[in-house]
């Protein structure tokens, strides 16, 4: 029979409170900062604080004095509640602000951030982090994932089920889905969908991330992109009303997956603007443009903006749909990524893997096309030749995935992977250039979270580390980092 082995680290006690903390302290200072990673049930009791004998409250991250918490919370309720951030600050600086204190003597800034809803997702910078009602008892279900700075008074503990004899590690919500609005457009005079994730341009990234109401990553690595990397997205400034990024007709692309030699996901935007005094009409591939340009219509400008814009289903084909519709933390990788595309609705489903960003950082991210057709076909996403031009360009950037060691949900059947860059850090790109990571004794490998952790165990021999080349061929995959939770 398999036994299991838990781990457990306990620093200070101080009853009533629990952090769960990501795993493989080994690599981290603690001292300095520590990674958090949980989920626990928590239930609501009076409120402590002086002014607040009425409220109820729930404690998820406790103060302590140069203790400062930064990071996201998910969270379902009985009940509508506010999220209360405190803020370390002095007796002098407490005038004229909401604050928090149980004794009147420390003094907190309290920021009551409502959320008018029974569930929802945050981000957080505090001293510490509760739930708060002003009236009602309620009941709570948390997902805490970020860092601390300092030391917390309460048990810090970890713990991790390894498996004895097949050395496999199972982590909670390591396959969630992720729906993603799509957009319409035009090739030839026929209708693709696609989706946008990514772009160059920051004011762009935010101006779609509010028409769709889905946030698109800020890559400014993407403007080192060679041009064998680019195909054409048109995007009309003026013109017929329509269901276009800008609100008018739809973008027209210069090909599709069916042209496998020339299609790529990442596109050099050019700007569509139909003269003074001309009737606008609907323009269905570039070859319309063109004429339309020649002809005096409408001005022509290519930009060097450039979108992820992966392409979903298009005239003649779609990325495959998984059969399974059921997705669970321990699932294989499998050989499809979508769930389901909803063209009444305007949305794709696809499965979002969890990964680590390089300090350590919980991420999550889907796959839309690759290179070379291997792994493309084994994945279950598009061939996309075009993109083995960005191997040693800084457009891509490398990701981390095992090849043996401890057993779980990465592609290749063992522990998630590792990025060298997340989005908010200069260096991001959905494009991912891959690095194989191998254990020289597997019967020893522990699960690892950053990028610092393998550097420190190829250092000392531990690790054989090499870019991926399956088939001989330079391997790239288009894997956007995104928010399964928005």
């Amino acid at each position: 029979m398999k036994k299991s082995v838990t781990i457990l680290i306990i620093v200070v006690a101080v009853a009533g409170i629990i952090i769960i903390p990501n795993l493989s302290e080994e690599f981290v200072n603690a001292k300095t900062l520590r990674k958090i990673e949980f989920t626990k049930t928590v239930t609501s009791s009076q409120d402590p604080g002086i002014g607040h004998e009425s409220h109820q409250f729930a404690l998820i991250l406790s103060p302590n004095e140069g203790t400062i918490y930064d990071g996201s919370i998910t969270y379902t309720a009985s009940a509508p509640i506010e999220l209360a951030v405190l803020h370390e600050i002095s007796k002098e600086d407490a005038k004229g602000q909401p604050t928090w204190s149980v004794d009147g003597n420390k003094i907190y800034g309290l920021s009551l951030i409502d959320q008018n809803s029974n569930s929802g997702s945050l981000e957080f910078t505090g001293a510490a982090l509760a739930l708060h009602s002003p009236s009602q008892a309620f009941s709570a279900t948390v997902s805490v994932d970020g860092w601390v700075r300092g030391e917390p008074t309460e048990i810090i503990q970890q713990t991790i089920e390894v498996k004895t004899g097949d050395n496999s590690v199972t982590l909670a919500r390591g396959n969630v889905p992720a729906v993603i609005p799509l957009h319409a457009g035009v090739y030839d005079g026929n209708e693709l969908y696609y989706i946008i994730t990514d772009s160059n341009n920051e004011e762009l990234a935010k101006s779609i991330s509010t028409k769709q109401e889905w946030k698109v990553e800020f890559a400014p690595t993407l403007s080192n992109s060679p041009k064998e990397s680019l195909s054409d997205i048109y995007v009309f400034k003026n013109g017929l009303g329509g269901r276009g990024i800008h609100g008018y007709q739809v973008e027209v692309f210069s090909d599709t997956p069916s042209q496998i030699n020339e299609y790529s996901a990442l596109r050099t935007v050019s700007e569509v603007s139909w003269k003074t005094g001309q009737k606008p009409h609907v323009l269905e591939s570039v070859k319309d443009i063109l004429q339309a340009k020649e002809d005096g219509k409408l001005q022509l400008e290519k930009t060097e903006m450039i979108l992820n814009v992966p392409q979903i289903k298009w005239p003649d084909g779609q990325m495959k749909v998984n059969e399974n519709k059921t997705i669970s933390d321990d699932m294989e990788y499998g050989d499809s990524q979508i769930l389901d595309i909803n063209l009444d609705e305007m949305s794709v489903t696809f499965i979002a893997h969890r990964g680590w960003g390089p300090q350590g950082q919980t991420i999550y991210y889907i796959v839309t096309d690759a290179t070379p057709s291997g792994p493309a076909e084994m994945m279950g996403v598009v061939d996309s030749p075009t993109s083995a031009s960005l191997i040693s360009s800084a457009a891509a950037v490398d990701l981390f995935q095992f090849k043996n060691g401890i057993k779980s949900t990465g592609p290749i059947g063992f522990q998630p992977g590792i990025a060298s860059a997340a989005p908010g850090d200069k260096n991001y790109s959905p494009m991912w250039r891959i690095h194989t990571v191998e254990w020289v004794e597997p019967s020893k490998a522990t699960l690892l979270q950053t990028k610092s952790d393998i550097d420190a165990l190829e250092s000392k021999g531990e690790v054989l580390v090499e870019i991926a080349r399956p088939l001989s061929s330079d391997h790239i995959v288009n894997c956007p980092f995104i928010d399964p939770f928005q």
